[in-house]
């Protein structure tokens, strides 16, 4: 790199808060199925420690070595539901209790897998997996649970729909942080390496390393140079600077492959956000010339910008993958944060630039009693959304209990504070009750 390169990733790092958001080692737990789900268990918590046990380690020293900040340290594993179908338990807490144990004898911050996935219907462990997961996500730390439930390919599960609206619910009601680790998607992809909603697909290798990179301050401080440029330059710009990032990501991820002796997956180009001032997604789109983030043109600067991240990324990095683009979740960006608070920004209008995002409506707070049925409802939408448009959507909703509009919510960390936000007071109710599988849409037939 020439010397002005690395004198602006230095300052990358140092004054606008770009980071490498997680290394995440994707584990294949295949080889642990066995009936007799004590000896299951146990080979899964000795199969994790021996492929992490140095994941910790590494990350630390490229870390040290190169000056990057590297947030998190990960693992995602198969779906348990895959797993735990062999065996004959009715409930699978004690296989995520297991992975707890694991996560936290190598000393990851979250291991996402406690997953199930009937796009098109349920399978023998589907059912009895997400029935655990509220007990599962109150009695560990570290574990976080995904459903998927639909695709284009296979159209919507409506039952699966109303199923994780009553398992949202009681989620919030058995712990408060129960409902920030679990998520629920239409085309979940198999390399995300991104929590909550991480898991490793069948498709993948043995063992693998992700990578998972930020940068919304940098991005935002490369637009506050070309205050009033047209948005062809605006669009330059952010392209040319998610290829530096994207090439930060794809450096890392390479060094620690090498080092841990595990191929090199992918780079996922996403900007995501922190609570930390400078960090935001909403400011980006609010320096492109918006009074607040939510008002008219939102959608379209959403859409530039996450065009052109991609376009940047994939000039950059031969193999990317996971979601690519820009997370709009509420609690974790001081900007959307804010136009929530002044009445810019509401659920709708978040809605609609989920068609354009990375993924949907993430770590949003509402009342806590809000039906399970409206969840579902607001599931099935952001499922349509994702369904009809090729893409990855998901829902990440936290009903708060005893709280209603305005109020505040405290998760700490990188999961920031969200306020409480208004649902629309009519029932979907009989809509949700019908069950059954919205179809495919007919431009899914590409064969």
């Amino acid at each position: 790199m020439e010397t002005t390169q690395i004198l602006e990733t230095i300052r990358m790092i140092e004054e606008e808060n770009l980071d490498i958001r997680t290394i995440t080692m994707g584990i294949s737990l295949l080889d642990c199925i066995d009936s007799d789900s004590d000896k299951a268990c146990q080979k899964i918590y000795d199969k994790i420690t021996r492929a992490a046990k140095n994941l910790v380690r590494v990350g630390e020293d490229i870390e040290a070595e190169y000056g990057i900040p590297i947030i998190n340290k990960r693992i995602s594993v198969t779906p348990i539901s895959i797993i735990a179908a062999a065996s004959a338990d009715e409930d699978y807490v004690k296989y995520a209790k297991t992975l707890d144990k694991a996560a936290q004898a190598v000393g990851v911050n979250f291991i996402g897998g406690f997953s199930a996935l009937v796009e098109k219907g349920y399978q023998f462990g589907d059912d009895r997996l997400i029935n655990s997961i509220p007990q599962a996500l109150a009695e560990t730390d570290f574990v976080c649970s995904s459903v998927n439930i639909g695709s284009t390919r296979a159209g919507i599960n409506m039952d699966a729909v109303r199923h994780m609206g009553y398992i949202i619910k009681e989620t919030a009601e058995k712990s408060d942080m129960g409902c920030a680790k679990l998520v629920v998607f239409a085309n979940a992809v198999e390399d995300n390496p991104f929590m909550a909603g991480a898991f490793h697909g069948v498709g993948e290798a043995d063992c693998v390393i992700n990578v998972g990179v930020s940068g919304p301050g940098v991005v935002k401080r490369a637009l506050e140079k070309v205050k009033g440029e047209p948005f062809d330059v605006i669009a330059e710009v952010v392209k040319q600077t998610a290829f530096k990032i994207t090439r930060m990501g794809q450096l890392v991820g390479r060094i620690a492959s090498q080092r841990l002796d595990v191929p090199f997956g992918i780079v996922d180009l996403s900007l995501a956000p922190t609570p930390a001032v400078g960090d935001s997604v909403a400011h980006i789109l609010e320096e492109m010339g918006l009074e607040s983030v939510g008002t008219h043109g939102t959608t379209a600067a959403l859409a530039l910008l996450n065009d052109a991240v991609k376009k940047g990324g994939v000039m950059a990095c031969n193999h990317v993958g996971g979601l690519s683009g820009a997370f709009i979740p509420v609690s974790e960006d001081a900007g959307m944060i804010d136009a929530v608070n002044n009445g810019a920004l509401n659920l709708e209008k978040l809605e609609a630039m989920t068609a354009i995002c990375s993924v949907g409506l993430d770590m949003i707070a509402i009342p806590g009693d809000t039906s399970p049925e409206t969840i579902a409802a607001m599931i099935a939408d952001e499922a349509a959304i994702g369904v009809i448009n090729h893409k990855t959507t998901a829902v990440r909703i936290i009903p708060a209990k005893d709280t209603k509009v305005g109020d505040m919510v405290e998760f700490g960390g990188l999961l920031g504070r969200a306020p409480v936000m208004k649902v629309n007071p009519y029932a979907s109710t009989d809509f949700i009750l019908r069950g059954g599988r919205i179809p495919a849409p007919i431009h899914s037939f590409k064969n």
